[in-house]
């Protein structure tokens, strides 16, 4: 609810705090006094995008102060949390604009973005008027206030959570088949490179292994001759003879020597065996160089198999088998794609009927919503002196969505026989507001905390079509609150609280007030919108039973 406005040096108004209550709150005064400013002023702390030049000519800067009450439930606390700002029984908007287009804006003295408090101002105050493009008169939001009027909070939950589970399905189904398409595209390629791969069969650490007997086996030949003389030279003609006949002629001198022969025998001893090991060591290295030319043909040729295969895939020659695996994978992938894909189709029409059955749910209930609707608000224009206008709310198909496949727009035909067409087409600007209002005295049965303005949506209408309209401006106020703007004495008077918008003109500068009634003072504000400019008796009697009434 909103409890009070400051405004400080906005378009011609040098300062001016207000204090609203609850239930029917009405401004009055002469046309050009300012009443559009307040709802400016208002407008610009709550966000609304509007006017540019607000600030007050000759001021640095201009500044507007609202501030609301908050009920623990009221879901302007949700948008507070979201944004990371406290939340608090009093909420309090301050927003600065410098005369050279500047605006900053704080909420319970936090800063904050001007997006936060359009979303805020959407929990807070609503709007209507015969210019009113956020409100009943926008298209575009005709399906969300049926949806409201009609309670369909769990089955829309329940159409978003399908058109969810629809999306992610065939999200999946259409990455798996352009998967599909990518490697039946290079299916060919895929199958011929494994097979080649398969028939090499190369191994990690192969062409190491083949490239170091390669170099041995050419090597080898000059390697062998080398090692054999050095094997003839260790053996019986050689080192092994010589450390024999050593030792049989040390052997035959030991029994003499007094045992200083039996360490160096010893050591001879160990030298005949690892002269044995060395021998044995020799004679495997030589069968080991044993060759034949087509066995290092075969080996180069294999070797240089290995290294060809690795270069065309661009890959390390260890990595064939790896790479060659990572293949097969995509073949098994392409082989199983079918199986995979058939049962993501099944899930996808699964979700496409989940859908169809929670949109057709939907639009069932919008349209016997909307039948409550029309029949509500047709029972509204009858004390609005609009019996013979039909409103009808409009169900056709449209593309399917979260929020299901339906286009609601509110209709009015303002004559019997005569076209259907969208409210502020068809409806002049008399029968608009009456059309508004019949339509939100349905709408707000059951809401509550939200402050709702009228600009001047009494326009065109008086006598008994303007005391209607007032007394069902009363009934929505009832238990909540309304500000109106207003022209007319039948609605002025069955306000709670009236306030007067008067302008003055003090050296050569315009400045906007607006002056809180009392009893007698409405009385000369009634009476003044009753007969003019010129106040009579006869006006003042005619405002006090008005405001007796």
């Amino acid at each position: 609810m909103l409890r009070g406005l400051d405004i400080s040096d906005m378009l011609i108004i040098e300062r001016l705090e207000l204090s609203f209550q609850p239930g029917l709150n009405v401004l009055t005064g002469e046309t050009g006094a300012g009443k559009s400013i307040l709802l400016d002023s208002l407008g610009f702390v709550l966000g609304w995008r509007g006017r540019a030049d607000l600030v007050r000519q000759g001021a640095a800067q201009g500044e507007v102060t609202a501030w609301f009450d908050l009920a623990a439930d009221h879901p302007a606390r949700a948008v507070l949390e979201e944004a990371g700002l406290p939340s608090e029984d009093e909420l309090i908007l301050r927003r600065i604009n410098t005369a050279d287009g500047r605006k900053t804006a704080w909420v319970n003295d936090r800063r904050c973005s001007g997006e936060v408090l359009r979303a805020l101002s959407e929990t807070l105050v609503e709007l209507h008027g015969q210019h009113d493009d956020r409100g009943l008169l926008n298209p575009r939001g005709h399906r969300t206030i049926l949806d409201a009027f009609g309670h369909m909070d769990a089955a829309r939950a329940k159409t978003r959570k399908a058109w969810s589970e629809m999306a992610r399905t065939r999200k999946l189904l259409k990455a798996a088949q352009a998967a599909q398409k990518a490697l039946r595209e290079e299916e060919e390629y895929l199958r011929y490179a494994v097979a080649e791969m398969d028939k090499l069969g190369a191994e990690e650490g192969e062409e190491a292994a083949l490239d170091t007997k390669r170099r041995t086996m050419q090597s080898a030949e000059k390697i062998r001759e080398d090692v054999v003389n050095a094997y003839e030279s260790m053996g019986q003609q050689g080192a092994e003879a010589k450390l024999a006949d050593a030792f049989r002629w040390l052997d035959g001198a030991a029994a003499r020597a007094e045992g200083a022969l039996e360490e160096p025998m010893a050591a001879l001893n160990r030298s005949m065996i690892e002269l044995d090991s060395a021998m044995d060591g020799v004679v495997a290295a030589i069968e080991a160089m044993s060759f034949d030319a087509h066995e290092l043909e075969d080996t180069e040729e294999r070797l240089f198999a290995i290294r060809a295969l690795a270069r065309k895939h661009d890959v390390l020659p260890d990595d064939l088998a790896s790479f060659a695996d990572s293949l097969r994978a995509k073949l098994g992938a392409l082989d199983a794609g079918e199986a995979d894909q058939a049962k993501l189709e099944a899930d996808v029409a699964q979700a496409e009927r989940a859908y169809a059955e929670a949109a057709d749910a939907l639009t069932r209930a919008r349209i016997k919503a909307a039948a409550k609707l029309d029949k509500a608000v047709s029972a509204e224009l009858a004390p609005l002196k609009m019996e013979r206008a039909v409103f009808a709310t409009q169900i056709t198909p449209e593309e399917e969505g979260p929020e299901g496949r339906d286009e609601v727009s509110f209709t009015v035909a303002t004559n019997p026989g005569a076209p259907a067409g969208p409210l502020n087409k068809i409806a002049s600007g008399g029968e608009l507001s009456r059309f508004l209002l019949a339509l939100k005295v349905c709408l707000t049965q059951g809401q509550s905390g939200l402050t709702l303005i009228f600009d001047e949506i009494d326009r065109g209408v008086g006598g008994a079509t303007a005391d209607a309209v007032g007394r069902r401006l009363a009934a929505i106020a009832d238990g909540g609150q309304v500000l109106v703007v207003t022209h007319s004495p039948q609605v002025a008077a069955l306000g709670a609280h009236h306030w007067r918008v008067e302008k003055s003109v003090t050296k050569g500068m315009t400045t906007t007030n607006v002056v809180p009634l009392d009893r007698d003072a409405r009385v000369d504000e009634v009476a003044r919108m009753v007969s003019g400019d010129t106040i009579t008796e006869a006006a003042r009697e005619a405002a006090r039973a008005l405001l007796d009434a």
